[in-house]
Parts: C-alpha cells; structure tokens; sequence
C-alpha cells in the first residue's frame, strides 16, 4: 500500500506542477512536468534511505501534495506570481524555517495555534486534495456560476464514463473498508 501511494505522488506530483505552464500556454510545461518526475522520485529515494538507514526507521518519505497544490494553484496561478517568483519565495521560506526551528521558535507557535485549528488545517488540506482529485476524475466540473459542479450525469460521454468509474471505485473501497479488508485501498 506504501508503494501505491508513493507511486501515486511520483505521477501526481508533476501533474500539480506543471499545471499552472499548461494553463498559461508556458512553452517549457513539458519539460518541467519531466524534471519534477525526476526530481521526485529522487527525493522520495533520498528521504525513505534517509529514515531507513540515518532514522532506523521503517517509513517511507515523498514530497507531500498539499504544499504543492497551494504553490500551483495559489501562488502562481491564483496570485499571478511568475514560476521562478514562486520558486524563489519557497527557497526564502525554507531559510526562514530552518532559521525558526533552530532557535526553537517554531515549537513555540505549534504550541500556541489551538488544537482545533491544527485539526481544520490538516482536514481544509484533506478537502483541497480531495478536490484536486474530483476534478482530474471528471466528478467536479468548471461551472460559471458556482465555480465548480458535478458532472452531468443526463448524456454519457467520455467524461461521464470516467465519473462513473470514480464513483464505482470509491463506493467499492468504502464497502471493503467497512468489512474490514486488508489492502482495501489498494484492491
């Protein structure tokens, strides 16, 4: 099951990405989309040796989705802010984090956000990922009223048929979760 969900973000992870170039019509999406495959299978190498070998620990490690989704979709397409812009802000709050957790600060303002506020966090996060999701299945569709909407289910097309075929699969791994099947997800 690790690996699926590893192997999940190693394609998913470019998509995120390079959506934003495809979007703007960028000549360079192609090769971007390329470059963050690479790069990402080489961090989750790195980070799963790294907690293997340095950690002794059995967990796997892949750059996460929910950073990534904001600084595509936020950031540069939402805030306008060019690629190389939004890379250099990410490089700045890197510095800044390292700088903050190692004179303890960070610790200090996990403490102070309350613990209900951690939880809407980590679950708005859950939400955005899921939409992302929905929208790539073909479930949630562009609307000019409300932004999104469901597909239409009236006509059948190819778009339908991928819906449906969500839709099949997210009921059937609800059921086996519920008769408490091992590898649920991953069946």
């Amino acid at each position: 099951t690790t690996f699926f969900a590893m192997a999940y973000i190693i394609f998913t992870n470019p998509s995120i990405l390079s959506d934003p170039l495809y979007i703007m019509n960028a000549e360079n999406a192609d090769a971007v989309k390329n470059s963050v495959f690479i790069a990402t299978c080489l961090a989750a190498a790195l980070g799963t040796f790294l907690m293997a070998f340095y950690a002794k620990l059995p967990f796997a490690q892949a750059p996460g989705m929910g950073l990534n989704a904001f600084f595509a979709y936020t950031v540069v397409l939402g805030m306008g802010y060019t690629f190389n812009q939004a890379l250099a802000i990410v490089l700045i709050s890197g510095i800044l984090f390292i700088v903050i957790t190692a004179v303890g600060l960070r610790e200090v303002i996990y403490k102070a956000i309350p613990k209900s506020v951690r939880t809407a966090i980590s679950a708005g996060i859950g939400l955005f990922i899921a939409l992302i999701g929905f929208l790539n299945s073909g479930i949630v569709v562009a609307n000019d009223s409300t932004t999104v909407a469901m597909v239409s289910f009236t006509e059948w097309n190819p778009q339908t048929a991928a819906a449906v075929l969500t839709l099949i699969g997210l009921i059937l791994m609800a059921v086996l979760l519920k008769l408490r099947v091992k590898g649920a997800i991953l069946i």
